[in-house]
């Protein structure tokens, strides 16, 4: 039972990442800033594979912090989507832009990624990628805790 929930979890970050990587290498959709840093915890939670070859409770315990790490990534994009705070400036709108010269306005637009943290690309249900993100991770991070419960 503790395997099987294991597997579980790590199957649910992989699909995370195949999915995010099929929106953006076969949807087309470029992911911003924010949705990058989202991936890279469930890369820490494949860590929690060494859970099947070596007991430990430190194992399960990385594979729920780094999906846990994710979704909370997830509300935070969430909340700057849907501009309950502002995002990073390097990937959202805003700002006071009266105090620029031209030239550095021009820069500044020159400089500026393509992809803004601050803008909903997709949703279902009313919710975005970013959302499903946090819902998703969280589940799985109590997968990897639900695990740690679990008899062998």
């Amino acid at each position: 039972m503790r395997q099987q929930a294991q597997v579980l979890a790590l199957l649910g970050s992989a699909g995370l990442l195949l999915g995010a990587l099929a929106f953006q290498y076969i949807g087309g959709m470029a992911p911003c800033p924010l949705c990058m840093w989202q991936r890279w915890p469930h890369v820490v939670a494949f860590g929690g594979a060494v859970a099947l070859v070596l007991p430990g409770a430190i194992w399960p315990l990385i594979g729920a912090g780094g999906a846990a790490v994710s979704g909370g990534i997830g509300v935070y994009h969430t909340g700057v989507e849907r501009g309950w705070w502002p995002g990073p400036a390097t990937c959202s709108a805003g700002g006071d832009l009266s105090a620029l010269s031209p030239e550095q306005l021009l820069a500044q637009i020159m400089s500026a990624p393509v992809v803004r943290c601050d803008e909903v690309p997709w949703e279902m249900l009313g919710l975005s990628m970013a959302s499903w993100n946090a819902v998703a991770s969280f589940g799985i991070a109590a997968l990897w805790l639900l695990s740690l419960r679990l008899k062998g």
